[in-house]
């Protein structure tokens, strides 16, 4: 609230309505087609990932994305990714502990090409930074998520090789547990590793590489859009760079349980590049209320067609998050 209330020092509310009563509607409607779009995208890579395990159609994906982040709203600490992994389980009749691997993969692709695209945006967007802490921060943030990301995929492949070999690590440190404990948690190692894998076929993997980059580049015209709508224009480039900023800031809120980053970081952001409190406002307004409307609408109806009850989500995905 104090950080909300220092950005908002200059506020004035009756122009801030005026603003709203003004924009244009059909630039407003493009912002949740934005949002259904990028995760529709998400949808194809993830079959792409998904290929080598289990052909799934796009939009039963990209239905089970969004049914994901709704409950992800409901119940927070990433349940999202295990709600999403246990619709498509349940459909495809896969282990949970399979497709959830290639959650992470999906993540950690995404990862990747964000750390990238942040020299880009610095190398391409002049900004005010007296200081140079901005740079160096993002830079510094950059860095530490290619290595982390890198760490990560490392460790999934070390798991991999550990849970399916008879002769692995994972194998031998899992033969210690007690009997009636070593079974089970074997065979979710081993599904979990059958899941970490690549598609063969170098247009899939390439594809799942452009799909990544398309994401981000859509990701960051969900605020172009609002900006357009009530009469803020900035360069293709600024967006891009609006949109590493705010991806490490809400991350970091994330963590931090501090209610509001993408709020408060894109005022700030916007007000990088000359964008007044009251459009500013206004814009990541648009944004979070498409954001919402969109995951509620077609998260509610993804579930809806797939017949779940939240109780049995609740009992199913507890479940399976246990044994994972």
């Amino acid at each position: 609230m104090a950080a909300l209330a220092w950005l908002l020092r200059r506020f004035h509310f009756d122009a801030f309505l005026a603003i709203l009563a003004g924009a244009d509607l059909r630039y407003v409607a493009l912002v949740p087609l934005a949002i259904a779009g990028e995760q529709l995208v998400r949808g194809w890579k993830w079959r792409q990932i998904l290929y080598p395990l289990r052909p799934v159609a796009t939009l039963p994906l990209f239905g089970a994305i969004m049914a994901g982040y709704l409950l992800g709203l409901l119940i927070p600490f990433g349940f999202a990714a295990l709600a999403r992994s246990w619709l498509v389980a349940r459909r495809e009749g896969v282990p949970m502990s399979a497709v959830l691997a290639t959650v992470a993969l999906d993540r950690l692709t995404d990862g990747v090409i964000f750390a990238l695209l942040v020299p880009v945006a610095l190398l391409l967007v002049a900004f005010p930074d007296p200081t140079g802490g901005i740079r160096a921060g993002l830079v510094w943030g950059a860095a530490g998520s290619l290595v982390l990301f890198a760490l990560l995929l490392l460790s999934l492949l070390a798991c991999k090789r550990g849970a399916l070999h008879p002769e692995g690590w994972l194998v031998r440190l899992i033969a210690r547990l007690p009997t009636r404990m070593a079974e089970p948690v074997q065979r979710v190692a081993a599904s979990f590793a059958t899941g970490v894998c690549w598609p063969r076929e170098p247009g899939r993997s390439l594809g799942i590489v452009l799909a990544s980059v398309a994401i981000k580049l859509i990701a960051a015209s969900h605020l172009m859009w609002a900006g357009l709508a009530v009469g803020a224009e900035l360069l293709p480039a600024q967006y891009l760079f609006i949109m590493v900023f705010l991806g490490f800031l809400v991350i970091l809120g994330h963590f931090a349980r501090i209610t509001g980053s993408f709020i408060i970081g894109g005022i700030f952001a916007l007000g990088l590049f000359g964008v007044s409190e009251e459009r500013a406002l206004a814009m990541v307004l648009l944004v979070q209320g498409a954001s919402l409307l969109s995951v509620a609408s077609i998260g509610a109806l993804a579930l809806w067609q797939q017949g779940v009850a939240l109780s049995e989500l609740r009992a199913g995905g507890a479940a399976d998050a246990r044994a994972v």
